[in-house]
């Protein structure tokens, strides 16, 4: 039944991904406070604060594909509600997706932040926390989804 609880953590799932699409993940800004550098699921933009110009420029486009390849796979775990071995299965790969997601931020900004400022850490932003609260959406459903199965099974074995 798609009115199902996990069907709404699956939603946010994909909602979460969407949000790391559309928002930055990362920024810092070097020591003499002339550039910041920005990380998008897009791109890693080097921008000159006096100017407001971008200075370079490197696509980053793969943060993106795996992003929109987790929303696509919630969207698509959410429509598998008549099967739950299918749906715990899937859930199981996109949490995958987006482990490895995080994996290549954390890389991607530890390369960055080693070209600008590597004495000081930069900021994660609202991008990178988007993809957690994603990942902590994913396991409810899973849980909730695992409850129901472990229900039904229980109310076969009585009959």
């Amino acid at each position: 039944m798609i009115q199902r609880i996990q069907t709404v953590f699956l939603f946010l799932v994909a909602v979460a991904m969407i949000l790391v699409i559309s928002f930055p993940i990362w920024q810092q800004v070097n020591p003499s406070q002339t550039q910041l550098m920005t990380l998008t699921a897009w791109n890693l933009t080097t921008l000159d604060v006096a100017s407001n110009e971008s200075v370079d420029t490197s696509s980053k486009i793969f943060i993106a594909i795996l992003a929109i390849v987790a929303a696509g796979i919630a969207i698509f775990s959410l429509m598998q509600y008549k099967n739950r071995t299918k749906q715990m299965f899937l859930n199981m790969v996109n949490s995958f997706v987006m482990v490895v997601n995080v994996g290549l931020i954390v890389w991607t900004t530890h390369t960055a932040n080693a070209l600008i400022n590597p004495a000081v850490n930069g900021a994660f932003v609202t991008g990178f926390w988007a993809i957690f609260a994603g990942m902590i959406c994913n396991l409810l459903a899973n849980r909730f989804i695992r409850k129901d199965e472990m229900l039904v099974r229980s109310v076969d074995r009585i009959r």
